[in-house]
């Protein structure tokens, strides 16, 4: 089952939730509202939003008041893509040039601020305190993870732990907010929250996992971008990591500059596949799900948790 086909309920709502990202975005600067729109209209799985809503399907559901607190995550999420671009260099992102690219360095940081601002305007139509703590907090972390993304470029030395630290700032703790909020703002008991929040965790360790493995595995038509541009920026994900407990792997990765060409970029790639660094990648990211999976089973059981298990099920196998 493809992944829009599990949600399909949440069509007409997941539509507000588009209409109000794209309202949001506009500005009174028409270049800011061009590269805004530029990036969004790229498309995207639109994951936090649909965590968002199925969340607050443990609560009284109200589109309303939950689109805000849908909108303010998809904005968090895109702010941290454009800031990406610039620290990366990217050219590409979805298969489309990136705000970057497009205009320049300056001008895609100054929209990825314009984003993040934008945001926190959404998540105050929601008059709760523990809520804008919590998303101050996410922000917070992911900023965090982003600095520790650009101090550990091309290091090849960091270790598992390390690794699995900047992931957990960078992706997973964004989509357990989306969770978490989601219930919040749908008053869902305190428990049912927290244990959503747990899922989401988990899902998003599993999600950034199986991204880092698709940079490896995926094509360029697929990721909208080429193979291997994680490594060849300089970010050293868990592939890379587990593939160089091979003394002849870890020589040529630890290799790995901006000059390395696509073709040495391809037999790299193939070198970290024959150590055996993916299946062990892959058995990682399930150890997530399952953990994911065990906190599903102590949630009400409802159609928005059948779909929490379908997703984060589609997570795991996904090749793009």
């Amino acid at each position: 089952m493809k992944l829009k086909a599990m949600y399909s309920f949440l069509n007409t709502d997941l539509r507000a939730v588009e209409k109000e990202l794209e309202e949001t975005v506009q500005s009174d600067y028409s270049q800011l509202s061009e590269a805004a729109l530029h990036l969004l209209q790229a498309g995207g799985k639109r994951i936090r939003p649909v965590f968002v809503l199925l969340a607050a399907k443990f609560g009284t559901y109200d589109i309303e008041r939950i689109k805000h607190v849908a909108v303010a995550l998809e904005l968090i999420h895109m702010a941290s893509l454009v800031h990406d671009d610039v620290i990366d260099d990217a050219e590409l992102r979805r298969g489309r040039k990136t705000i970057k690219a497009k205009w320049n360095n300056r001008f895609a940081m100054y929209t990825g601020d314009y984003m993040f601002a934008r945001s926190l305007e959404q998540m105050a139509r929601l008059e709760n305190p523990l809520a804008h703590r919590i998303l101050a907090n996410t922000i917070v972390e992911v900023c965090r993870g982003e600095i520790e993304q650009i101090k550990d470029k091309y290091r090849f030395d960091q270790n598992l732990r390390c690794y699995l630290r900047r992931i957990k700032r960078k992706t997973a703790l964004l989509i357990a907010a989306s969770c978490q909020l989601g219930a919040i703002a749908a008053n869902a008991a305190k428990d049912v929250a927290e244990r959503l929040y747990l899922f989401g965790y988990y899902v998003g360790m599993s999600f950034q996992i199986t991204d880092d493995i698709l940079d490896f595995t995926g094509t360029e038509a697929k990721l909208g971008k080429p193979a291997g541009s994680d490594l060849l920026q300089g970010n050293v994900t868990l592939p890379a990591l587990l593939a160089m407990e091979d003394k002849h792997a870890r020589e040529r990765i630890t290799a790995v500059h901006p000059k390395t060409t696509p073709n040495e970029m391809k037999e790299i790639i193939t070198l970290i596949k024959q150590t055996g660094a993916i299946e062990k990648s892959y058995a990682l990211s399930d150890r997530y799900l399952q953990k994911a999976f065990r906190v599903l089973e102590t949630l009400p059981n409802n159609k928005a948790r059948s779909t929490l298990y379908d997703i984060a099920k589609y997570i795991g196998k996904r090749d793009f």
